[in-house]
């Protein structure tokens, strides 16, 4: 971690503190997650904790004590251990968890028990998100009980157990510069994945061929990760919203439907492109296309600051609505239709959802029973779909026609900074990429 690094998380955690008044703040990170037997998944670290430390490393927990004469970030973390780290590699330790990541004062996890209640008496309210991780929920309330215990002695413990998530998710909702940068290498290295599978996808391969692809270029451009399950879906797979079976073959002229992101250092991106697999739209393919294309412009066109949260998808299903009207598939007049919301029989899902840490980022999405209003900084996608499905109501030549467009934007005081561009959605773009050959 470099200096600006840790002044960005340093900063972060001062925010944070703030907001607490008289309070401490305990946050884990997450717990290691059998796959089989003795096999791991691959550790990631919880993004609450995260977002305060930069600690990567399992088997940690994070202690905010604002006001603490001694210090008021601690962190509790593995120590070095030789023989451990043969197997597993090199762990940060005690030290590390000062000189690196900014800790204040470093414990030992295993001594936690032994220090936290400690730490808990006489203050009025621990900040914690409860329910996440139910095991050391159980450890938490034990040691609130344990300094309880102490009432005879004149200490007093905690009165009041508050939500963390709620002062937290707000900071992480608009993002910082540092933020923002990170987003944007996931973004531009996520484009490119797309662009590969384009070039390599031909009639006859599988959708986890494609998936290689992708995710080759995910870790040959830097990312740690895909972001989340890619969803290779050719065919009538581009109805299911979130196939992840990808084992089918790709078959001449149907499309192939691909949502994928990746992570760099904790942030995502998640992008979604639909194509012909054959490198050619039909005529039936292509109108549906352009629908969902300019359904995506329109909503897109409405995010910057002081438009609320709701206005991308209005656009979007005004512009959705119209055209499934103009191909035939809905009768009546454009508003009637909006208003019983028949375009549901194609779009059953919103137009996007916050970005960041997590895929689906924190955030609330209406303040006080209304659409929250937009501001700079903050990341969201934009990703309109039709999906006409065999047997549904429209003419049988639209079946099996999947399409989504996905983009990330970022809100400005002015138009959308999309950070995703670099990913071709115009037809004639496409087209000229699909079955070219990767370089």
């Amino acid at each position: 971690m470099n200096s600006t690094d840790k002044k960005a998380f340093s900063r972060r955690r001062r925010e944070l503190m703030r907001l607490m008044e008289d309070g401490l703040a305990i946050i884990p990170t997450a717990p290691t997650q059998v796959r089989s037997r003795d096999t791991y998944y691959r550790f990631r670290a919880d993004s609450d904790f995260y977002y305060l430390t930069g600690f990567a490393e399992p088997e940690a927990v994070a202690v905010l004590v604002p006001g603490r004469p001694q210090g008021e970030f601690l962190l509790f973390c593995r120590e070095r251990d030789p023989e451990r780290e043969a197997w597993d590699g090199q762990r940060a330790g005690l030290d590390g968890a000062r000189e690196i990541f900014g800790a204040d004062d470093a414990f030992p996890i295993a001594d936690i028990a032994d220090i936290v209640p400690g730490l808990l008496e006489n203050r009025e309210k621990v900040f914690a998100a409860m329910g996440r991780y139910p095991e050391f929920d159980q450890r938490l309330l034990k040691w609130v009980n344990d300094v309880r215990s102490k009432s005879r002695a004149g200490v007093s413990a905690p009165a009041e157990f508050v939500e963390l998530s709620h002062l937290l998710h707000e900071l992480r909702l608009v993002k910082k510069p540092e933020e923002i940068k990170r987003m944007r290498r996931a973004a531009r290295i996520a484009a490119l994945a797309h662009i590969r599978a384009m070039r390599a996808c031909l009639p006859g391969m599988t959708e986890y061929q494609i998936q290689a692809e992708l995710e080759y270029e995910f870790l040959r451009g830097g990312a740690e990760a895909p972001a989340y399950e890619s969803i290779v879906a050719g065919g009538a797979n581009a109805c299911v919203l979130h196939y992840v079976d990808n084992r089918m073959e790709l078959k001449d002229g149907e499309l192939l439907l691909i949502d994928a992101g990746c992570e760099v250092d904790c942030y995502a991106s998640d992008i979604t492109r639909t194509f012909p697999v054959n490198g050619r739209f039909s005529g039936e393919q292509r109108a549906v296309y352009e629908v969902v294309l300019a359904s995506q412009k329109a909503a897109i066109d409405v995010v910057k600051a002081g438009a609320h949260w709701n206005e991308p998808h209005e656009a979007a299903v005004a512009v959705l609505t119209d055209g499934l009207r103009e191909l035939g598939i809905l009768k009546g007049d454009t508003d009637g239709l909006i208003e019983k919301e028949a375009y549901k029989d194609y779009y059953w899902h919103r137009t996007g959802h916050w970005l960041g840490m997590d895929v689906h980022d924190v955030g609330d999405y209406k303040v006080d029973g209304e659409w929250r209003v937009l501001e700079p900084g903050m990341v969201l996608t934009v990703e309109p779909g039709l999906y006409i499905t065999e047997g549904s109501k429209a003419d049988e030549r639209w079946w099996n026609i999947g399409i989504r467009i996905e983009d990330d934007a970022l809100v400005t005081t002015g138009a959308a900074d999309i950070l995703s561009s670099d990913a071709p959605k115009a037809p004639v773009d496409v087209e000229a990429l699909v079955g070219s050959g990767v370089q």
